[in-house]
C-alpha cells in the first residue's frame, strides 16, 4: 500500500500508546477499554433515572460527539418521541439560550426532574461558563438548596471548573488529561449523557474496541484507519482539498459535523509538527446528506471542479422501513416505484451516485455500516479518530493541538 512505510513509525507509536493507558497524547485510543469509566458513567446516570430533561452545556468537542451518537442511534427526532428531552447549550446565541432557559423553567415549575451536565475540558470555556451561569441561576431559583443535586460537571481534574465543583460540593466526572477535546467522546464527556438517554454505552465501547484492534494491525490492508489516511493523503497530493462526508442517512449528519471538527482542528495546520517550517496544510471537511443534497449540491459535485474526495456512507439495515402503496392517485407521477420500500429507492439512488462518481472519475470510498446501532457507531467514530492520527503523521503535523484556535 502507498505510504505504508511512511506510516510504520506512527503505527509503532500507536501500539506503544495502546500498551499503556493515559500516558500518551494518543491516549484516546484506550478510552474504549476503560471499564471503570463505563461503570462510573452508568452508575451516575442511574441517579437521574426518570429525568424528563437533560441539558448538555458544552461546545465543540464537549458536545459534538454526543450529538453524533445520540442522533445516529436514537434518531434526530428523538425529542418528539422519547424522554428525556435533550437540549444542547452550545452557543451564546441570545434567543437560543433564552429558549433553552424557558424550557428548563417550564420543567422546574411542573416539578419535573432535570439534569444539567456542564462540560469543559479546560474548565474556563467562555460560552460554556456563560450559559452555565444562566441555567444554574434558574435551577437555584426553583430548587433552592437542592439545586446542586441536578448538576453534573465534567472537566479535567485540577481545572478551574473541577475545583469549583469541589468547592460547591457538586458531582464531577473527570476527563483524562492526555485526551484532547475532539477525541473525548468515549470518555465521561459522552458516556454519562448518553447513558442518561438510554444508549447502551457498553455496546458502544465494544464496537470501538473491536475497531481499535483492527486499526492497530500491522498489515495496512487490514487496518481501516491506515487505509483511510492513505486515501486522503493520496487525494490531497492530487489537489483534492475538500473531504466531503456524504451520508445516506439523515441520522448521520451529526457524525459529519463531529468529523468536521476532528479533521479541521487535527490537520489544518500552519506549522509542521516541530514548528520548523510554515506549511499551511489541510483539507476542508464538508457534510452532505443523501438524497437531500443531490438536489442542492450534485451539480457542483458532478460538474464543478474536481477538487474533492468523497466518503459515501451507507447503511445495510435500517431501523424501520416504509412501503409505498400500490394503487395511489399519485402513482402515475413517478412510474416504477409503487409497492417498493423506501430502502429500495434509497439503495437505487446510492448506486446511481456511485456509478456517476466512477464514470466521471471523481475519487471516493464507501463505508458501509451494518446498522445504526451502538456497535457500528462506536466502531465508526473510533476508526475516524485513529485515521486522523495516521493522517497527521503523513502530513507531518500535530493532530492533537489547535494553536490557532487558542490565538
Amino acid at each position: 500500500m502507498l505510504y505504508a512505510n511512511t506510516l510504520e513509525p506512527e503505527l509503532a507509536r500507536m501500539r506503544h500508546a495502546a500498551a499503556g493507558m493515559y500516558e500518551d497524547e494518543r491516549a484516546s485510543i484506550n478510552l474504549c477499554l476503560d471499564a471503570k469509566a463505563i461503570t462510573q458513567a452508568s452508575s451516575t446516570a442511574k441517579r437521574f433515572k426518570g429525568c424528563q430533561l437533560l441539558i448538555i452545556v458544552g461546545i465543540g468537542g464537549s458536545d459534538l460527539g454526543t450529538i453524533a451518537i445520540q442522533e445516529a442511534i436514537l434518531g434526530r427526532q428523538h425529542n418528539l418521541v422519547s424522554k428525556p428531552t435533550v437540549l444542547y447549550a452550545d452557543t451564546v446565541d441570545p434567543h437560543a439560550m433564552w429558549t433553552t432557559n424557558a424550557i428548563l423553567t417550564q420543567h422546574l415549575r411542573s416539578k419535573k426532574r432535570v439534569v444539567v451536565n456542564i462540560i469543559s475540558k479546560s474548565g474556563k470555556t467562555t460560552e460554556t461558563i456563560a450559559n452555565a451561569q444562566v441555567l444554574l441561576t434558574t435551577l437555584e431559583h426553583y430548587q433552592k438548596k437542592r439545586w446542586k443535586e441536578s448538576v453534573v460537571i465534567t472537566a479535567d481534574e485540577g481545572s478551574p471548573l473541577w475545583d469549583m465543583a469541589a468547592e460547591q460540593n457538586i458531582l464531577a466526572l473527570s476527563i483524562p488529561k492526555k485526551v484532547g477535546g475532539r477525541y473525548s467522546v468515549l470518555s465521561a464527556v459522552g458516556l454519562f449523557p448518553l447513558a442518561v438517554m438510554g444508549v447502551n454505552i457498553k455496546k458502544l465501547m465494544d464496537g470501538a474496541a473491536h475497531m481499535r484492534a483492527a486499526c492497530l494491525k500491522e498489515d495496512p490492508k487490514e487496518n481501516p484507519a491506515m487505509l483511510r489516511a492513505a486515501m486522503l493523503m493520496h487525494a490531497w497530493h492530487r489537489g483534492k482539498n475538500v473531504a466531503d462526508q456524504f451520508f445516506f442517512s439523515v441520522d448521520l449528519e451529526g457524525v459529519g459535523k463531529w468529523y468536521r471538527q476532528l479533521m479541521g482542528e487535527s490537520i489544518g495546520k500552519e506549522w509542521n509538527r516541530d514548528h520548523t517550517k510554515r506549511i499551511h496544510v489541510g483539507m476542508t471537511p464538508t457534510v452532505s446528506i443523501g438524497s437531500t443534497d443531490l438536489h442542492s449540491m450534485a451539480q457542483l459535485y458532478f460538474g464543478g471542479p474536481n477538487d474533492k474526495f468523497y466518503t459515501i456512507a451507507t447503511v445495510n439495515e435500517w431501523k424501520k422501513d416504509v412501503r409505498l402503496p400500490k394503487n395511489h392517485p399519485f402513482a402515475p407521477l413517478v412510474p416504477n416505484i409503487q409497492g417498493k420500500q423506501l430502502s429500495t429507492i434509497m439503495g437505487a439512488i446510492q448506486q446511481a451516485v456511485l456509478s456517476t462518481l466512477r464514470s466521471i472519475e471523481r475519487p471516493h470510498c464507501v463505508i458501509t455500516l451494518p446498522s445504526l446501532k451502538e456497535e457500528s457507531i462506536g466502531a465508526l467514530l473510533q476508526m475516524h479518530m485513529m485515521e486522523m492520527m495516521y493522517l497527521g503523521a503523513l502530513l507531518q503535523v500535530n493532530p492533537f493541538d489547535q494553536p490557532n484556535v487558542e490565538t
